[in-house]
C-alpha cells in the first residue's frame, strides 16, 4: 500500500504544483511578449551619432526607432513614432538616383527621414544602391558622401539598417495610397 501511494504521488505531485502555481501556462499566447526599443542614428565619419528624425511639412520632429520584437530578434521594425501612432518606414518607388526613405500614415500622408548633425543640419536618408533584393540606407552628406544608418540597442548591439524586397519588381506594395519599393528593417550586421 504504501508503494502504491509514494507511486501515485510520484506520478500526481508535478501535475498538482503546475496546476494553479504557475500562470504562464494560463495566459493568451503572446502575453509575455515585450518589445525592445533601439536607437536609429547615423554615424558620422568624425565619430558621433546623428538623431534619425522623420519630420512633416511644417517641419516638426518624430522620432524614429527600431522594434526588437521577444519573439524574433532578427529582422526588426523601423517605426516614426508619430502621436499615438507607429507608423511604418519604407523606401518609396521613384524615378530619382537615390530613393527617398519616408513614413508612411493614414491617408498617404508621408513623414521624410532625416538625419540630423551637431550643427542642425538635416540630411536626407535614402536608398542609395540595390543589391539583390537588399536596398542599402544612407544618410548622404551636402557634399555628396555616405553616411550609414544604424540600430543601437541600449546594451550596446549595432545592427545595420536596409531595405527589404520580397519580390523582384520595382512595386513592392502601394500602402495607403504610396508605391512602396521596400520595407525598412534592421538585421544583424554581417560578419
Amino acid at each position: 500500500m504504501k508503494g502504491e501511494i509514494w507511486f501515485l504521488w510520484f506520478l500526481f505531485a508535478p501535475c498538482l504544483l503546475l496546476s494553479g502555481q504557475n500562470n504562464v501556462f494560463n495566459e493568451p499566447p503572446g502575453a509575455q511578449k515585450q518589445e525592445v526599443v533601439w536607437h536609429l542614428k547615423a554615424i558620422h565619419p568624425e565619430g558621433y551619432t546623428m538623431d534619425v528624425k522623420a519630420f512633416d511639412t511644417e517641419e516638426n520632429r518624430y522620432d524614429v526607432k527600431v522594434l526588437e520584437a521577444a519573439d524574433q530578434k532578427y529582422i526588426m521594425d523601423v517605426k516614426a513614432f508619430v502621436g499615438k501612432d507607429k507608423l511604418p518606414v519604407k523606401v518609396l518607388v521613384s524615378e530619382d538616383q537615390y530613393k527617398p526613405v519616408v513614413a508612411i500614415a493614414e491617408k498617404g500622408k508621408v513623414y521624410k527621414i532625416m538625419a540630423i548633425t551637431k550643427n542642425g543640419t538635416l540630411l536626407e536618408v535614402r536608398g542609395v544602391r540595390k543589391s539583390g533584393y537588399i536596398v542599402h540606407i544612407k544618410a548622404i552628406g551636402k557634399d555628396g558622401s555616405f553616411y550609414g544608418v544604424k540600430a543601437i540597442s541600449q546594451k550596446g548591439k549595432v545592427n545595420d539598417v536596409k531595405g527589404i524586397k520580397m519580390y523582384d519588381k520595382r512595386l513592392e506594395e502601394t500602402l495607403n495610397g504610396v508605391q512602396v519599393h521596400a520595407h525598412v528593417v534592421a538585421l544583424p550586421q554581417i560578419q
